[in-house]
């Protein structure tokens, strides 16, 4: 495994969400998005990860949205390009694309919907690896793509592709977590996948999160990795009770609806726009994130 700058790929990454405009993609918006990001402290950003509704884009779509990045942040901030389909072609596309447009990173989920086997996922990152030089994390989100990754799957990965550096971990396993810094190091990229468990997994050894709350408040959650990195749990630990039921909020709905409403609410997103089969907050879930703002000082 190749060793990244101590501090390369950390921090907050937050899977930026992608605005709609009358259905079309709002790629000027998106940029605003990037430059309040930057202006905010974020360490990195996640370009057609979870929160971006990648499933509802095409694929011009999803390169043109890693252009869009790469020359707006201009260096400043580390772009990760997240390139993962079910279609191991759609895969190899956005790959490539993201290799050429100047990226940082690649995340790549585990193929969803297929389930393949353990071989079968050895053998679909090694392929990856080799058609790419830029550090290789996978997105491990079982509760979407129906797979789990196995210790041993990403020793194989690891043994097979040199610049395999981490792992978005997006499933409440702490002992995972703990067997992937033995056997790999602490220079491991352990990103935090689900928003409730930044502060204690970052405690752990995880090196930052991609929290889809940090659209809403990069600031605050640039600060919760800032402070557990520093060593400042007692800092850490109150930002994480600050942050809890915005943290919560995340999965009123399904991910990014509850986002894009309160984005919208606070007038960082100009509409919530969805495309099918998403669709914008009801208005029973508009109420009760309006109350979760008011009760986190943001109205």
């Amino acid at each position: 495994m190749i060793v990244l700058a101590p501090n390369q790929l950390i921090g907050s990454a937050p899977p930026i969400v992608t605005p709609f405009l009358n259905g079309a993609v709002d790629y000027d918006g998106y940029a605003k998005l990037l430059e309040f990001q930057i202006a905010n402290g974020t360490h990195g950003v996640v370009v057609n990860g979870t929160t971006s509704e990648p499933s509802t884009l095409t694929l011009d779509e999803r390169n043109r949205l890693v252009d869009v990045a790469v020359q707006v942040c201009r260096g400043r901030i580390p772009v990760i390009a997240a390139t993962g389909s079910q279609s191991h072609a759609e895969t190899v596309t956005l790959t490539e694309h993201a290799q050429r447009a100047g990226a940082d990173a690649l995340l790549v989920v585990t193929p969803y919907y297929i389930r393949p086997p353990q071989r079968g996922l050895v053998a679909y990152y090694t392929d990856l690896g080799r058609r790419t030089n830029l550090p290789l994390l996978i997105y491990h989100i079982p509760g979407r793509t129906a797979v789990s990754v196995e210790l041993a799957t990403l020793e194989a990965i690891a043994e097979a592709v040199p610049h395999f550096v981490g792992i978005k971990h997006a499933v409440n396993d702490f002992g995972f977590v703990t067997q992937m810094l033995v056997r790999f190091g602490p220079d491991f990229r352990v990103f935090v996948g689900l928003e409730e468990f930044t502060f204690p997994m970052m405690a752990l050894g995880a090196v930052g999160t991609m929290n889809a709350v940090a659209n809403l408040v990069p600031r605050k959650i640039a600060a919760l990795c800032n402070a557990v990195r520093d060593g400042d749990l007692a800092r850490g630990r109150a930002l994480h009770f600050e942050l809890h039921e915005l943290n919560l909020a995340v999965f009123f709905d399904t991910n990014p609806i509850p986002m894009k409403y309160m984005m919208r609410r606070l007038g960082i997103l100009r509409t919530n726009e969805h495309r099918l089969p998403m669709l914008p907050a009801a208005p029973e879930l508009e109420q009760r994130l309006n109350g979760v703002l008011q009760r986190a000082g943001l109205l």
